[in-house]
Formats: C-alpha cells, structure tokens, sequence
C-alpha cells in the first residue's frame, strides 16, 4: 500500500548517501528534510488544537444544556462550527497525512539490506549496525549492546517528554490522566523499541528531538498566540441571545 511513498524515500535516501557518506548520518539528514516538510501542517495542527481548546467551554455549555436532546445539541454543535469556521478534524488532518510518511519510513528502514545489496550500515561506529536490534546485541554482551540500549532508552524519553511537556497545559484530574498516560506509553515503547532495527530507533529519535526542540521554542509560541487571537475573536463576537418560544396554549373558557 505504501510501496509509491517507499519508492520516493528510497531514492531520497540513496541521493543523500551519495554525498554523506555514512548511513547513520545519512538517515539523520533524511529525518531533517521530512521534519522540515511537516512543519507546515505541524503549524497548522497546533493553531487548530489551540482554538480547539479556546471554543471548549462553549462547546460543553452546548453539550449540557441540550443533553436530553441529541439531534437539537448536534444541530447546535454544526451551527456553533459553521459561525467560527472551525473544523473538529483540523488538529488530526494534519497528523493522519503524515502517517503513510511514517509507514513507509519504518518499511524502507526496516528492509535496508533489501534495497541498498552488498552494504555496510553504521553510524560513525556509534551504531556499528543500523540494521541489528537491541535484542539481538545481547547475545554479544553488554558493551556491544550498550549504543542500542541507549537508542532504545531514548526511544521511550523522547517519546515521554513531549506528552509530559502538553500535560503542562492542562490542570486537575485531565492532567494527571495524560501524564499516567504518558509514562504508559513510554513503558510500552521499551518492548516494542526491543526488537527494532537501530536505523529506525536512530530516525525516531532524532525525530522526537526535533519535536521536543520545535516544541519548546516554535510551537508553544504559536499556540499561545492562536489561543490569545481567537479569546480576542470571541471578546469581540457580537452577543448572541437565545430565545426559545414558549408553546401557546390555550386560554380556559369561563363556564356560563
């Protein structure tokens, strides 16, 4: 399914290891133009996900006052949209696009041997074999299996940090879920980061470094700025009243 998008990144990855030589160093150049690529939808995700928590409030007072009424409270919501011309999917759009991205990258990292014959994958000698996993270092004992071991240490702290990071913006009992969450998950990505090949260890973390680095500097800027101009859109909205007519009924006759 992804064979298309594979093909693309194969002949990126062959045309920048004509020039830099080593794979590692290779996979690491590979992870700054696709970041860079992303940047833009990553933009637009997180202006979206800042208006998204902006509106909330609101969008629960829908939820609750029309609660006995599931078809009013839907027509509600898709009016309350269409007036702040707000998409529930802007935040994920950008997120979904990127995932045939990532599939084919794993594919295509996962299968180096398959596509560049007759190779020697390394990285400066830090990662002898980008094609060997933590796992199978074991077995030629713990200082052979030491760069791996912290690859895939990195594996699950680059993926906590961010988590950790956005939870930060959240207060109560919905902070604590997501850093619960993300320490979860974190643990999970020690067992599956066990059995993969180092090059794709080496790209994700690099990746996640990435994110981490755009994150503290670009990304929490652009949302407190998106968050500050649509509190100012809505302070400016012209206050819309609620009128609900009454059912008229009918007035008793006096007996005669």
């Amino acid at each position: 399914m992804w064979d298309w998008i594979v093909n693309i990144l194969f002949e990126i990855l062959r045309l920048i290891q004509s020039f830099a030589i080593d794979w590692g160093l290779s996979i690491v150049i590979l992870v700054l133009i696709v970041r860079l690529l992303l940047t833009p939808l990553m933009i637009k995700s997180t202006k979206s996900t800042a208006r998204m928590q902006v509106l909330q409030p609101k969008l629960q007072e829908i939820q609750e006052r029309y609660a006995d009424d599931p078809q009013r409270m839907n027509e509600e919501m898709q009016r309350f949209y269409s007036e702040n011309k707000f998409s529930p999917l802007g935040g994920c759009l950008p997120l979904l696009i990127q995932m045939p991205i990532l599939f084919a990258l794993f594919t295509l990292l996962s299968n180096l041997p398959n596509y560049f014959e007759g190779s020697s994958f390394s990285f400066f000698n830090i990662l002898p074999d980008l094609t060997a996993t933590p796992a199978g270092t074991m077995a030629e004992g713990i200082t052979a299996a030491l760069p791996y071991l912290i690859s895939l240490v990195l594996f699950a702290v680059l993926t906590l940090i961010p988590q950790l990071y956005m939870s930060r913006n959240q207060t109560g009992a919905q902070a604590s879920t997501m850093r619960t969450t993300s320490v979860v998950m974190a643990i999970m990505m020690l067992f599956i980061g066990w059995g993969l090949p180092a090059g794709v260890l080496l790209y994700y973390d690099v990746s996640t470094a990435w994110q981490v680095i755009q994150q503290i500097f670009i990304t929490q800027r652009v949302m407190e700025k998106a968050k500050a101009d649509e509190e100012e859109r809505l302070a400016n909205a012209p206050i819309e009243v609620d009128v609900v007519r009454r059912e008229r009924k009918a007035r008793p006759h006096k007996k005669h």
